[in-house]
């Protein structure tokens, strides 16, 4: 696909997302991302040593990285990665989630976009991550198209995973938010932030965003 198509399904689609998230109105929208020290924090966690959840990281912080330019899988240079602050970042949220005694499921699942795929492999090592286009980031769409990105998403979500695990998924904010139907606001959802899911019955009940290492440049991103 030639780069000016990508900019321009790109575009399309973030207007599609914006429209979305205006249409959507939902009492339970939308959450407010918690820390581990605040008692949603800890109740979270507290669902999480239980398994049977769904969590969608977001993959690290990227601030001060220049913007996605080719959107090529498996190049890194033309594509936006992740900072020294997220290295840091996504290998303190792996060692918190053992010491917090996570049950995590394996393999580990994620986007082969540098910055997810960083993010997961620092994060919990490279031997227990597995590289799935289901989780891709949309502007990387290409000729999947990005109904079957948002389809995957969708998919995955509504997975439950072993008894006593969680499954983590690593990828990227607007996908994931759009196979969401916007009950997490783009704001409430940093670099390195989680939203804690459960699925029940093929559907999916959000009960929450958890901040497990607090981004080190907070805000939503300029990319």
């Amino acid at each position: 696909m030639k780069l000016g198509s990508v900019r321009i399904s790109a575009l399309i689609f973030f207007m599609i997302y914006v429209i979305g998230l205006i249409l959507v109105v939902s009492p339970s929208a939308s959450y407010a991302q918690v820390t581990l020290d605040e008692p949603d924090g800890k109740a979270l966690i507290e669902s999480l040593r239980n398994g049977g959840l769904v969590v969608f990281l977001r993959h690290a912080d990227t601030a001060g990285m220049p913007c996605d330019s080719l959107y090529r899988i498996g190049q890194r240079e033309g594509q936006r990665n992740l900072s020294r602050d997220g290295q840091e970042q996504a290998r303190r949220i792996g060692q918190m989630l053992a010491e917090l005694n996570i049950p995590l499921q394996e393999p580990i699942l994620s986007s082969p976009v540098f910055r997810a795929r960083d993010t997961a492999e620092l994060a919990f090592g490279l031997e227990r991550v597995e590289i799935t286009d289901s989780l891709i980031a949309d502007d990387y769409a290409g000729t999947y198209g990005v109904s079957w990105v948002i389809n995957e998403h969708q998919r995955l979500f509504a997975m439950p995973p072993s008894s006593g695990l969680n499954q983590i998924l690593v990828g990227h904010r607007t996908p994931a938010l759009i196979s969401l139907g916007g009950r997490v606001s783009r704001t409430e959802f940093p670099e390195g932030a989680a939203i804690i899911m459960l699925p029940v019955d093929g559907e999916v009940v959000v009960l929450g965003v958890l901040s497990i290492v607090p981004s080190p440049n907070p805000g939503v991103d300029r990319c």
